[in-house]
């Protein structure tokens, strides 16, 4: 299943100087939630292949219980070569691995 989205970076407050999030939107959330079930990993992780500009990576989102979704990493390398930073929008698309 793949998704595509737009979404803001930003910062994990507990560890501003190396984590950067995008919002996965909860329909999208929910969605894989259902699809996913009891097909998770560590932290309750999702595997994912993901784009964001021309980089492409893999990676697991992970659920945000506070925000009642899930988050994707962004890592710093990607955000240098996408020319992106904490407030930025980014186009993402997402697709479930190992599902």
């Amino acid at each position: 299943m793949t998704y595509e989205f737009d979404a803001d970076l930003w910062r994990w407050e507990s560890r501003t100087d190396h984590w950067t999030f995008v919002s996965l939107p909860t329909d999208v959330a929910d969605e894989i939630l259902d699809l996913a079930g009891p097909v998770t990993r560590g932290f309750g992780s999702v595997r994912v292949e993901t784009s964001v500009g021309s980089s492409t990576w893999r990676t697991s989102i992970f659920p945000d219980g506070a925000a009642g979704t899930y988050v994707l990493p962004v890592k710093r390398a990607v955000r240098e070569r996408e020319g992106l930073d904490v407030g930025s929008t980014a186009h993402v698309q997402l697709r479930l691995v190992d599902l």
